[in-house]
């Protein structure tokens, strides 16, 4: 069965030349890109390899890491993938961040803002946040920010995410292309973007202040859903 060509993206050279420099200037440790893919049955990996390929080549403290989500599962599993085109961004201490679907469109500043975050060890949120978020967060959190690569706001709610799982060890953010998986949409009715979902029961969308992202952790943390409970 032939696959379906899916187009390369193409990233502008503006857009490159801006990130190139920005990499020269703020990359500090290594930062490990490890793709998981599946190339005939993964009808967008060719497509993320692709992107990823170019980011890598940008500067030489980021590596590409190609792995196959059947061969190696138990990597897959320990890394908390359970579906493809995925991306863990992991630093020399690791990370809690991972990407499902391409990172392209608006997504791609996310991307880039993790490895510059993951790298540096450094994010953008004031010490008090930082402060906040640890008094808040006390118990394991998974923060799923579903994204489309057309929405500007997007990657706010989706780097405030990464920067919580940088900042705090109990949380874990993954950002969803939710085009990619229909199935996801469905479970957690997505109608407007970006949503997040913590803890399989807390959900809010929109774009929302720091404040009020820490409030939903919250509510999460003690039980206290909101939104629309997922369809099993």
């Amino acid at each position: 069965m032939s696959q379906s060509v899916v187009p390369v993206i193409e990233i502008p050279e503006a857009i490159r030349n801006t990130v190139q420099k920005r990499f020269a200037k703020e990359l500090v440790g290594k930062v490990r890109l490890v793709f998981f893919s599946q190339e005939m049955e993964c009808q967008f990996c060719a497509q993320t390899r692709e992107l990823l390929q170019q980011v890598t080549g940008w500067s030489d403290k980021i590596t590409l890491e190609v792995r196959d989500f059947v061969r190696n599962k138990d990597e897959a599993k320990a890394l908390g993938i359970d579906k493809i085109p995925a991306l863990a961004v992991l630093g020399e201490k690791g990370s809690r961040i991972r990407f499902f679907g391409v990172p392209s469109g608006y997504e791609f500043q996310t991307l880039t803002d993790a490895i510059v975050f993951v790298s540096s060890g450094k994010t953008q949120m004031p010490a008090a946040a930082v402060a906040e978020s640890t008094k808040v967060a006390t118990k394991p959190i998974h923060i799923q920010v579903f994204v489309l690569p057309t929405c500007p706001v997007c990657p706010v709610v989706a780097s405030l995410a990464v920067q919580l799982a940088l900042t705090n060890e109990n949380v874990t953010t993954h950002v969803v292309e939710i085009a990619e998986f229909p199935q996801l949409a469905t479970r957690y009715h997505v109608v407007g973007i970006p949503k997040v979902v913590i803890n399989e029961t807390t959900q809010f969308e929109g774009l929302v202040p720091l404040a009020e992202f820490l409030r939903h952790i919250q509510r999460a943390v003690q039980g206290s859903p909101t939104g629309v409970s997922p369809t099993i």
